[in-house]
Formats: C-alpha cells, structure tokens, sequence
C-alpha cells in the first residue's frame, strides 16, 4: 500500500495547509444562504510609494442566514460551493449602530396616518 502524500508547505500533524481568513463589509444579503462581501486591501505603490486601497467582491456562504448588509464580518476561505462562492461565514464582528431600527416605509405610514388624524381632529373643534 502506497502511504497518501502530504501537501507541500503543511506540517505532519496539520493534514491541510492554513486557510485565508479576511474581514469585509457585507454588500448584500438577497440570496438564501448567501452574502455578498467587499473586501478591501491597501498595498504600496512600487514607484510612488503611496498607499493605494483596492477591493475586491466575493461571495460567502451563510448557512444560518445571520448576516445583514453593513456588518463587518470575517470570512475563510473554503472548498467551492457554487459557481462562485468560495468563502465560508466564519463569524460577524460588528454590526452598524443603527441596523434595521429605521424602516422608512413604516416611518412614512406613521407619519401620513397621524398628520391624516390631527388634521380630522382639529377641524371638529
């Protein structure tokens, strides 16, 4: 019997090599299961040597469906999962101050039904 060979780069004890793990801001979440993140990164420029930002968008599987647009969430990458997810929803590591608690169409409804009620009740008077 033949004994299974090692990835290059990994340690006996380590059967596979470590995976990338970013953070990014998730950009959508329309899909089931699915997130779409930006990632960003900052390189120096090798002739001006000024700091340029980059990003890139991928798509992560979120099992639980738990990630909202806005959160900043960390990422690992993983095995592929469709077409074009190829990174896995480790963990969310903050989520904006005001998430969801401003929902302007309700905002709106409120606003119209109370004007429409002031202005019945004070044409009785």
């Amino acid at each position: 019997m033949s004994q299974p060979q090692q990835n290059p780069g990994s340690s006996a004890s380590d059967p596979r090599p470590r995976r990338r793990v970013v953070q990014g801001i998730v950009s959508t979440d329309a899909m089931a299961k699915s997130i779409g993140v930006r990632v960003e990164r900052m390189f120096k420029h090798p002739k001006y040597k000024k700091y340029i930002r980059r990003h890139s968008k991928v798509y992560a599987h979120d099992e639980a469906d738990e990630a909202r647009v806005g959160d900043r969430v960390e990422i690992m990458e993983c095995r592929p999962l469709s077409k074009l997810k190829r990174w896995r929803l480790v963990r969310i590591v903050e989520r904006p101050a005001l998430s969801g608690t401003l929902d302007p169409s309700k905002l709106q409804t409120g606003l119209t039904q109370e004007g429409v009620s002031q202005a019945d009740g004070g044409g009785e008077a």
